[in-house]
């Protein structure tokens, strides 16, 4: 993790919590973190000061680079740091950016011709200043050619899980969900922020909803079934639930289907048919259809793969 002067604590702190440690549950040693910067640096606010564990050379053989929020957006980035991350990036490094971070990748032309987000506060900017970026503003993170960014603080947190997703599986980031008492699967293309309920509140809690889905995967869900758990009318409910979750309904249920199906092909030798009818998508057609557009792969490349990664950990 690059920290230089008045980097945000908030986000070192998502990537210490994340990446930094110990996790007993989780088999081996998923990550080692090292903080890395030129000498002792105050962070943002004067609040304290920070000696890195490594310098800022180091960054550059690194197998991934977490650049916090860019302290000065609007300002020249250390010429030092453009280039340890050029190189990070040119010797294969996975890049990832939380927040304003996302301005200092671009300085250094990571983002070129890329598509990425930032908090919103900083996408016009973004825009601006880096017009060959393709500037994603309304989403939570972005991956694209090995770059990942993230929205605002918080949103750094759902991208932290999604790397330790791709990185360990499903299993492995519902128990750090768990640990972090935090949704396990807020999707990036998910908006920034959601509109208030206003007139629908106050109202049943989502998690009571979604934990139903939870216990019903297997089975046959409309919108019908999750309306009656709350009592409204099937129009209501769908505004409600789209207003709490930037979803609708059914589009929520796939995600949750393909997540029980990954689970599965990690940890089960069970067939392809099977986890498809244990996880509520009937055919093994229709999961693949799914598991396709969503994980980017098909159900037997992706036990395969992570069969792999297993053995290599």
């Amino acid at each position: 993790m690059l920290v230089v002067q008045n980097t945000n604590p908030f986000e070192m702190g998502v990537a210490t919590e994340v990446f930094g440690l110990d996790r007993p549950e989780l088999p081996g040693t998923p990550y080692a973190l090292d903080t890395c910067g030129p000498g002792s640096v105050t962070m943002r606010q004067g609040f304290f000061t920070l000696t890195p564990s490594a310098p800022l050379e180091a960054l550059a053989d690194m197998d991934t680079v977490i650049v916090p929020g860019h302290p000065t957006p609007s300002s020249a980035a250390d010429p030092d740091v453009l280039d340890v991350l050029r190189s990070a990036s040119a010797n294969g490094a996975r890049i990832v950016s939380f927040c304003s971070g996302s301005l200092l990748l671009a300085e250094a032309g990571l983002l070129d011709g890329l598509r990425a987000t930032t908090h919103w506060r900083y996408a016009d900017e973004l825009i601006s200043r880096f017009p060959a970026v393709r500037v994603e503003p309304d989403v939570l993170f972005v991956e694209d050619g090995g770059v990942f960014t993230a929205a605002g603080s918080a949103a750094a947190l759902d991208l932290a899980l999604h790397l330790v997703r791709l990185d360990h599986g499903e299993e492995a980031v519902n128990i750090v969900a768990r640990r972090l008492v935090f949704a396990a699967h807020r999707h990036g293309d998910q908006r920034q922020f959601v509109d208030p309920p206003s007139s629908l509140e106050p109202g049943p809690s989502v998690a009571a909803v979604q934990e139903y889905v939870e216990q019903n995967l297997h089975a046959p869900l409309t919108v019908a079934d999750l309306a009656r758990q709350t009592n409204m009318s099937v129009t209501t409910f769908h505004r409600w639930f789209k207003q709490q979750t930037s979803s609708t309904p059914q589009q929520w249920i796939i995600r949750q289907r393909v997540a029980r199906a990954r689970r599965l092909l990690e940890t089960t030798s069970t067939s392809v048919e099977t986890v498809a009818a244990q996880t509520g998508l009937g055919t093994a057609t229709n999961l693949r259809q799914h598991f396709r557009r969503l994980v980017g792969t098909t159900p037997t490349s992706y036990r395969t793969s992570f069969e792999q990664i297993s053995a290599a950990i």
